[in-house]
């Protein structure tokens, strides 16, 4: 069979995400991945130590889950899923409500992290909303960014990534976000003030992710849990990011000893092997959508709603989230704070910090995702088959948990000489 060209057809025909094509070098051709190695058509082996944009849980390649998927591929491969059901749809629904927080219960499948946040927002107006009440507006957080959609953006912060979309949004309300601001008594005042259109606030619990991988204090996050839950405000946790022990344990909010009402997951729930979101309610919830009174459903839905094939996949990833694996977690922990003691003492390193097997440090202060500092550093590690992709001056490592700490040495290796040059 003819081989066809690749770079040809891309460069023709393909229009990448997150990329000025002006200018851009050629994207490297990846024919195969195995553990943390990207494998290119040229033979390099690239240490993928952003999980291939945080979604790739255990490693690359995975047995367990690849003949999870050509398993469920051979029985039923998609279903409607208004008027059906199916086993890995509702089986990965009650395997979910197990391990999340208490109270959260009911599993509404979506497609990606940014669909999974717009589900929440439209359940949090509708709940109002079937309750009598008007309620319109939502909290969100300054740094906050919940996804590319329109609702996602419009409780995002207002930056270079929503700009021209600006007259597009509706209007959130902002508190300040960690680690800078008194978050929950920023809460607190506005709701004493006495605005009573509140429906939600919206948040990344312990970790704001695209923001500048900003930390978060448990006892902040706790406080505004207990201001939320006092004041009678939904509370919506977006651990699209967080999600199956990014930050420790297998939920952020666990550091926090905090249910949401809402919780966002998508990323890493098929270990990286397919697109999958879901958004969990509580009973509560659920309830004010349940009437004899059609116009109370919840009007939303996709075409590959709760895709058997991908839930198969989450229930294979998330049967690999053992003992076995929190020790891989541990371990990558302990290599990071190892290899940040390393490079904190060099002059342009600031706020060098860990969480979990997440791992970030500023380059130079003032945070600013156009600063080239980034860009740099990221074709630096390239170069050294490291792939990184820092967000602008915030340079971070957030490897998939079958990342051994040999491997992680070799990553600061390659950051304490590029901070060396720099």
């Amino acid at each position: 069979m003819k081989q066809r060209d690749v770079a040809g057809a891309d460069a023709a025909h393909i229009w990448h995400p997150y990329t000025q094509h002006f200018g851009a070098p050629p994207p490297i051709e990846i024919v195969k991945a195995r553990g943390a190695y990207l494998i290119s058509k040229d033979g390099r082996r690239i240490l993928d130590m952003i999980s291939s944009w945080w979604v790739t849980l255990h490693g690359h390649g995975e047995p367990s889950i690849a003949e999870a998927i050509a398993a469920q591929s051979k029985k039923l491969e998609q279903v409607i899923f208004t008027g059906f059901t199916h086993e890995p749809a509702a089986l990965l629904a009650e395997e979910l409500c197990a391990i999340l927080p208490a109270g959260l219960t009911r599993v509404f499948f979506t497609d990606d992290g940014s669909t999974a946040v717009e589900v929440a927002l439209k359940m949090a107006f509708q709940f109002w909303h079937n309750r009598g009440e008007r309620r319109t507006k939502i909290i969100a957080l300054e740094n906050s960014y919940h996804g590319d959609t329109f609702g996602a953006m419009s409780t995002s912060a207002r930056g270079i990534f929503t700009a021209p979309f600006r007259a597009n949004l509706f209007d959130a309300v902002y508190l300040p976000g960690p680690p800078d601001g008194d978050t929950a008594g920023a809460l607190e005042s506005l709701l004493e003030a006495g605005p009573r259109d509140i429906a939600a606030i919206i948040l990344e619990p312990m970790l704001q992710g695209a923001g500048g991988m900003r930390l978060w204090d448990g006892a902040m996050l706790g406080r505004v849990a207990r201001v939320a839950r006092k004041r009678n405000i939904l509370l919506i946790a977006d651990e699209v990011l967080t999600g199956f022990g990014r930050t420790g344990p297998i939920f952020a909010a666990n550091h926090a000893n905090f249910s949401p009402d809402v919780i966002c997951l998508s990323k890493g729930i098929t270990g990286g092997f397919l697109p999958l979101g879901a958004t969990v309610a509580t009973e509560e919830i659920f309830t004010a959508f349940s009437s004899d009174d059609r116009k109370r459903m919840l009007f939303h839905g996709h075409s590959y709603t709760a895709n058997p094939v991908a839930c198969a996949a989450a229930r294979a990833s998330l049967a690999l989230l053992d003992e076995s694996c929190a020790k891989r977690r541990a371990a990558i922990e302990a290599a990071h704070r190892t290899g940040m003691a390393r490079i904190s003492g060099h002059p342009s390193v600031k706020n060098p910090r860990v969480l979990g097997t997440v791992a970030a440090f500023d380059i130079g202060e003032s945070a600013d995702y156009l600063k080239p500092v980034g860009a740099e550093l990221a074709r630096y590690a390239l170069e050294r088959d490291v792939f990184l992709r820092p967000l602008g001056n915030v340079a971070y490592l957030l490897p998939p948990y079958c990342t051994t700490a040999d491997q992680l040495e070799q990553v600061y290796d390659v950051i304490a000489s590029f901070l060396e040059r720099h």
